[in-house]
């Protein structure tokens, strides 16, 4: 059965690594995921340089009996690999979450490719991307290590069967789909590209999003299980994949529709609208929060 786990950028951001741990153990959260972030970017972030203690949220870790589930960055997908430096500056932070994930014994890491501009093609962009990973390919090999490659809003991949030729033409067993169910509400629906996808999925980002009207008419991030994500149509799609793993939340409290609602209360709704979705089967639960 599939658990529940929570992104550290969900976490109030002055909060410690011990603080975040003991909050989101509290919570009824089964996993939680790390992230490598730029120097300041919160009390609990791993950063690109050695300074993090691995081996102290290690012992975290067991002392909460919450798994790190995957190793998540903020640091990629925005300059499309436009030449060598950048690809360099990419692998770095691969390596680093690599590095982390063994360490911490998360078996997988997210990494966003592309990112297309006024200056860089589509098509320069994939280009760039793919060598970027080849040239990891042996490393990636080597570390055992799921590195499991993501679809944000960045221009780059647009449909599923997009995302699946890119990861395999890469021809890599460690290299699958990071899954965001979210992210392609706005102009797609989730099931259609789990369906494409299917057992290239490795990990799960969920959030939440509310259309303002069809496909590509906006819309805003809306409190999990309040949005257009149909959870009756997407844990079925999941399960007929393969997926049996964690269900990440990665939303925000500034998304909740409580007025003033404090971190600790809103790390509860979440659990619980997580516990909802994933449901005893085949007590799923869909979108405002209706039985299926």
């Amino acid at each position: 059965m599939m658990k529940k786990s929570i992104n550290a950028w969900t976490i109030d951001a002055a909060d410690d690594f011990e603080a975040m741990f003991k909050a989101v153990k509290e919570a009824g959260f089964q996993g939680i995921e790390l992230n490598v972030d730029k120097d300041g970017s919160s009390a609990h972030s791993i950063t690109l340089e050695t300074g993090t203690d691995l081996e102290a949220l290690t012992e975290l870790s067991r002392t909460y009996s919450l798994p790190v589930v995957s190793i998540s960055t903020s640091l990629g997908g925005t300059t499309g690999l436009a030449d060598r430096e950048n690809r360099r500056r990419a692998h770095k932070v691969i390596r680093r979450q690599i590095e982390c994930a063994k360490v911490l014994n998360a078996g997988a890491i997210l990494s966003v490719p592309g990112g297309v501009s006024g200056d860089l093609s589509l098509r320069e962009a994939r280009d760039n991307s793919l060598e970027c990973y080849r040239e990891l390919g042996d490393e990636i090999a080597a570390s055992g290590v799921q590195v499991c490659l993501e679809q944000v809003w960045n221009g780059f991949f647009t449909s599923p069967f997009d995302m699946a030729r890119f990861i395999d033409e890469l021809d890599n067993p460690l290299i699958g789909a990071y899954f965001d169910v979210g992210n392609v509400l706005a102009f797609s629906w989730p099931e259609y590209w789990i369906e494409v996808l299917g057992q290239r999925i490795r990990r799960v980002h969920v959030k939440d999003f509310k259309r303002s009207g069809g496909l590509f008419q906006g819309g805003n991030w809306v409190d999990l299980g309040t949005g257009d994500a149909d959870w009756c149509k997407v844990l079925p799609a999941l399960r007929k994949a393969g997926f049996d793993g964690y269900l990440t939340a990665e939303t925000s409290i500034g998304e909740s529709a409580v007025p003033g609602i404090t971190y600790p209360a809103y790390y509860k709704t979440v659990s619980e609208a997580l516990e909802r979705i994933i449901g005893p089967e085949p007590g799923l639960r869909p979108k405002d929060n209706a039985a299926c």
